[in-house]
């Protein structure tokens, strides 16, 4: 990224002048500069985050994850780095915590945590639904195991976090391919239906469908319609054809949209649980 930089290092080096700095570049954080052309971009944000830690701290967290190439980490997150530099600019946290060599690997040339310590992270500091919405995104991105993550959490048995971890990492689940769809997955769970397996795949022989979660041995599917399902044109040709397989084939596939509200997803799925002969006992409250 030559595009952000040190400010003071490119006015020793007689690269700029203060004017040319002033006139053609913005701050985004102290000493750290990009072009006032420059989009909002989350990368840019994650280098100029480290060249204000004098390029000595480890990217991590959700700006870690994005490096490893996960989606759905917004522009604007703040830009976790570890170090031991005490009160960081808006738009930066650091984490006075320990971190093994080993846990450390090079992303286009910044010092980023690997991904198991990256999940670590995202599991311990971040509230369970996030947790898992980043998680989902990386196991996804980079195919990191719970296992993988609760092994190296052993080498800290006192961190904060590791209780909440272990819930959000057992949770973990690579096949969801959006936040909405982990977001239905943990409705379905947390009203007391079983775990879901993702990523189910109907074939006639020769069409394939894929169903974004659902249960093999009632054959019920549940997929999350985003709004590109009814605004495509192409696309909704396309669902026309793929629902009549999945049905041709057995399943109940059941389709939410943004409007519908959990009560009313859980009944359908209890509904739909009922019709094939299977009794489900929900969790008080559904």
């Amino acid at each position: 990224m030559r595009d952000v930089f040190i400010g003071s290092e490119r006015l020793a080096q007689g690269a700029l002048t203060r004017g040319q700095l002033r006139w053609n570049y913005e701050a985004i954080f102290p000493d750290v500069y990009q072009p006032k052309a420059a989009l909002p971009s989350l990368c840019p944000r994650i280098v100029g985050a480290w060249l204000w830690s004098g390029r000595n701290y480890v990217v991590a967290g959700c700006a870690a994850a994005a490096l490893h190439g996960a989606l759905w980490v917004d522009a604007t997150t703040p830009i976790e780095l570890i170090g031991c530099r005490g009160r960081p600019p808006r738009g930066i946290v650091v984490r006075k915590e320990r971190i093994d060599p080993s846990e450390i690997i090079l992303v286009d040339g910044v010092p980023t945590t690997c991904p198991a310590r990256t999940a670590l992270d995202l599991a311990r500091h971040l509230p369970r639904d996030t947790a898992v919405r980043h998680l989902d995104a990386l196991a996804r991105a980079t195919g990191v195991r719970a296992d993988d993550v609760l092994s190296l959490a052993a080498r800290y048995p006192r961190a904060r976090g590791l209780r909440r971890a272990e819930v959000a990492l057992d949770l973990m689940d690579g096949g969801a391919q959006s936040p909405k769809e982990t977001w239905l997955r943990l409705v379905l769970i947390d009203a007391g239906f079983p775990r879901p397996r993702t990523q189910i795949k109907v074939s006639d022989g020769v069409n394939t469908a894929f169903l974004d979660m659902g249960w093999d041995e009632p054959m019920i599917g549940m997929d999350y319609d985003g709004g590109q399902h009814q605004v495509d044109r192409l696309r909704y040709v396309h669902d026309i054809g793929r629902n009549e397989l999945v049905r041709r084939e057995g399943w109940i596939d059941l389709h939410v949209v943004a409007e519908h509200s959990k009560r009313f997803i859980v009944h359908r799925a209890a509904e739909a649980f009922a019709r094939r002969g299977h009794s489900l006992t929900l969790r008080p409250g559904w």
